[in-house]
C-alpha cells in the first residue's frame, strides 16, 4: 500500500510543455548555429569556375580498401581535425582558427582568405562527427550521430526511445562545454517557455541526462533480501492467524 501510494503522481509532472495560453518562439531559437570546437571534424571543399584553380586549396582524395573486399579500394575525400586550439592545418595557407565560429562565419573567413587568389570562390563546410549522447531514464540510451548538424532536446530525447515513466521531465540535466569549461544546466520540458531556452537545441558532444523520478529511487531501496523477509513474515503472520483460530 506505501508503494503504490507513494507511486501516485500528477499529471503536471508527466505531460510536456504545458502552458495556459499559446507560446511563441522568440525568433532566435530560429536561427540559431552551432559553434565549431575542439575535435569537430571537418569536410572543407573549395570550388570554382575552373576546377584546376581550386583544386591546390582542396585535400588530395586518399585510397581506402573496402572491408567487404581486400582487393577493393575507393577514394575518399580527406577531413580535417580542429585541434586543441581551435584550428586546422589548411592547404596553402597553413594553420586557420575556426574554433568559436559558427558553420557560416568559418565559410566566409575561408572565402575572404581566397579572394585574392580565386574569382567568386564557392566554400562548402560540414561538420562530420556532430553527436549527442542521452542516457539515464530513457528507453534507448546512446549516442547519436546527427547528419543536419542541428537537433533540439525534444529531438534527442525522441530518438531515445522518449523518456520512461520514471524519469523526471522537469530536471533534465545538459552538459555542455563552453569556452573550454563544463556547463551544467537543469531543464524543465514540462514548460512551454523551455522552447526559448538556450538548451533548446543542442550542441556537438551535449549530454544529455534524464534523472530518475522519486518512485523509481524508492523502488531501488526494495531489494532481493527484503522481499524474502516480506515473504517470511507473511508466512509466520499466516501460520500465527491460522493457530489462533
Amino acid at each position: 500500500m506505501i508503494a503504490i501510494f507513494s507511486s501516485c503522481t500528477s499529471n503536471k509532472n508527466i505531460i510536456y510543455l504545458q502552458s495556459n495560453g499559446e507560446q511563441q518562439s522568440k525568433g532566435q531559437s530560429a536561427s540559431y548555429e552551432p559553434m565549431l570546437q575542439s575535435d569537430d571534424v571537418l569536410m572543407i571543399v573549395v570550388s570554382a569556375e575552373n576546377p584546376e584553380v581550386a583544386a591546390p586549396y582542396n585535400m588530395k582524395l586518399v585510397s581506402v580498401m573496402d572491408n567487404s573486399d581486400a582487393a577493393v579500394g575507393r577514394e575518399k575525400i580527406q577531413t580535417y581535425l580542429i585541434d586543441k586550439d581551435g584550428a586546422i592545418e589548411f592547404p596553402m595557407f597553413g594553420k586557420i582558427k575556426l574554433a568559436g565560429l559558427t558553420r557560416i562565419e568559418a565559410i566566409q573567413k575561408v572565402k575572404s582568405l581566397l579572394a585574392n587568389h580565386i574569382k567568386d570562390p564557392l566554400v562548402n563546410i560540414r561538420i562530420l562527427n556532430f553527436k549527442v549522447s542521452v542516457l539515464g531514464e530513457v528507453n534507448k540510451p546512446g549516442v547519436h550521430t546527427i547528419q543536419s548538424e542541428r537537433i533540439t532536446l525534444l529531438e534527442a530525447l525522441s530518438l531515445s526511445g522518449d523518456l520512461t515513466i520514471y524519469g523526471k521531465r522537469n530536471a533534465i540535466l545538459v552538459i555542455r562545454e563552453k569556452d573550454g569549461e563544463k556547463v551544467i544546466k537543469k531543464v524543465d520540458i514540462t514548460k512551454r517557455d523551455f522552447i526559448n531556452s538556450p538548451y533548446y537545441y543542442l550542441s556537438q558532444n551535449d549530454v544529455v541526462y534524464v534523472e530518475p523520478n522519486k518512485t523509481k529511487v524508492n523502488a531501488s531501496v526494495i531489494g532481493p533480501n527484503i522481499t524474502v523477509g516480506i515473504s517470511a513474515l507473511s508466512l509466520i503472520i499466516t501460520i500465527i492467524a491460522l493457530t489462533l483460530r
